[in-house]
């Protein structure tokens, strides 16, 4: 990776600007085609603790999981259209009780990256972009490939690219090729972070499909595996290993820690047990690579392996998955230009509601800038309840005439959700103010919140449908209640 040097993120004052140590937790897991019923992702996750106390403190600020061979059947794929991957889901379900949210899922055929960050950290996700790259079958299926998702958080740019790779063992040129070809083909639309090695910290995993060198059987490897003082010379006939170190002809750049786990692929379904089909191979890998001398003088960039293991106890498919934990240093103080949300006592049910926000003078609104409506507690950011455009004139059409997925792979309309298009400039008044613009955007009054609960606003700063998306402010909380008396409306009563 280029070790260039360039200018140092702006911030609220250099001299407050700091390091501190974060947590990212990778997964990779060919599911072969499985729905993830009556299993407990509890383990995979590496959630022991409870969701609270020291525990807490323990765990990952970012899960990146990524799957490959996900069911993707078309009926699945029409059906995914109006609700989430049943992996996404159970992930969601269980990560909401730990405080994190959903921020991004991409998906390519069976190819699945959902990433989680930790509720403080949202407001200060700035450009989040998607890619994929489809290399199987002359990239036109797309059974094999990568995706990605790329952010940039505390003032560093984060990567995160899942693969799946040619299979069989003498098809190793065609692997070394699909990481050419994802390279050449992943780009992104963010200043400074134009490729994937462009990025300060870079996590590539997957079911990457190198094998074994060498002639001998399934069943000789499976019998050296038994024997310790053999392990490492397996690994020095690793066909990853071997491109990586000796020949470089791929990922080079990259670093990973020889795997110490047995060979995760391939298995016979439902138990630990070694299909004599194919020999065992070390097929699911997560590497890393950071940029140390991008940023401040004196504050480098480290990032730290800290696990890399395989979960033998999982066994629906023929592969075992793999995590990796790691620390990496991130600038916590550093503070991009935003907005300002006015606080909001109350939200009037059946009424038309005024948010009202500071725009800072650095800020640059984006062609398709929009404010949601979220529960308190939403656990995705496709879980906004109702939002409206703020540069109407120039929205795109209204979700409702709209067949293609949002870039936060929103589901299609349903009946409790309320997309507004206002194209009256009246609803959008803006006021010059010294340093700041005040805006006041007008949502309408059929918005369909719940008497008694709690939400939020968050201003989501767009370039539009598949582009670069930035969470400029999260207000603070606010209550919706009924209007006294509403002839239309069950009134709510607390005694």
């Amino acid at each position: 990776m280029s070790k260039t040097e360039t200018a140092a993120p702006k911030a609220e004052s250099n001299a407050r600007q700091k390091l501190e140590t974060y947590r990212v937790y990778v997964i990779t897991w060919n599911v072969g085609s499985r729905f993830p019923d009556n299993i407990s992702l509890r383990q995979l996750l590496g959630l022991q603790g409870e969701a609270s106390g020291d525990a807490a403190q323990e765990l990952p600020d970012i899960y990146a999981i990524g799957l490959q061979e996900v069911n993707a059947q078309p009926q699945h794929q029409v059906l995914g259209l109006f609700k989430e991957d049943p992996w996404t889901h159970k992930a969601k379900q269980l990560l909401r009780g730990y405080n994190y949210v959903a921020i991004k899922t991409e998906q390519m055929q069976g190819l699945l990256l959902t990433m989680f960050v930790r509720r403080p950290h949202v407001e200060h996700l700035k450009d989040i972009e998607a890619e994929f790259t489809r290399t199987g079958f002359g990239g036109i299926w797309g059974n094999k490939g990568a995706v990605s998702v790329r952010f940039t958080l505390y003032g560093c740019g984060l990567v995160f690219v899942v693969a799946h790779l040619a299979a069989h063992d003498h098809q190793l040129d065609e692997r070394i090729e699909d990481y050419k070809q994802i390279l050449e083909s992943h780009h992104y639309h963010v200043k400074r972070y134009r490729e994937i090695y462009d990025h300060d910290y870079v996590f590539w995993f997957g079911d990457l499909n190198f094998r074994l060198e060498g002639n001998d059987s399934a069943t000789e490897v499976r019998d050296a595996l038994g024997d310790d003082t053999k392990h490492e010379e397996l690994l020095q006939r690793d066909q990853l290993y071997q491109v990586r170190e000796r020949t470089q002809k791929a990922f080079q750049v990259l670093h990973e820690r020889l795997p110490a786990f047995p060979p995760t692929f391939k298995f016979k379904e439902g138990t630990s047990e070694y299909d004599m089909k194919r020999r065992p191979a070390w097929t699911d890998r997560i590497m890393y690579a950071v940029q140390p001398l991008n940023r401040q003088p004196g504050m480098q960039l480290a990032i730290e392996q800290c696990s890399y293991k395989s979960h033998p106890a999982y066994n629906i498919s023929d592969h075992k998955p793999v995590t990796s934990d790691f620390t990496i240093k991130l600038y916590p103080n550093y503070r991009a230009p935003g907005i300002t949300f006015s606080p909001i006592s109350v939200w009037k049910i059946g009424d038309e509601n005024t948010v009202e926000y500071r725009k800072h003078a650095e800020f640059e609104e984006g062609p398709n800038d929009w404010i949601a409506i979220y529960g308190i507690d939403y656990a995705s950011l496709a879980d906004y309840v109702a939002y409206e455009y703020v540069n109407q004139a120039e929205s795109p059409t209204s979700s409702d005439s709209n067949h293609e997925r949002d870039y936060f792979e929103m589901p299609a309309p349903t009946p409790h959700r309320s997309h507004h298009h206002h194209r009256n400039r009246q609803r959008l008044r803006r006021q010059q103010e010294a340093n700041e613009e005040l805006v006041r955007l007008d949502f309408a009054d059929d918005v369909d919140l719940r008497h008694g609960e709690q939400y939020v606003l968050i201003y989501f700063r767009s370039t539009g449908l598949r582009g670069v998306t930035s969470i400029a402010h999260i207000s603070g909380p606010f209550v919706a209640e009924k209007r006294s008396g509403s002839p239309h409306r069950t009134e709510y009563h607390v005694d």
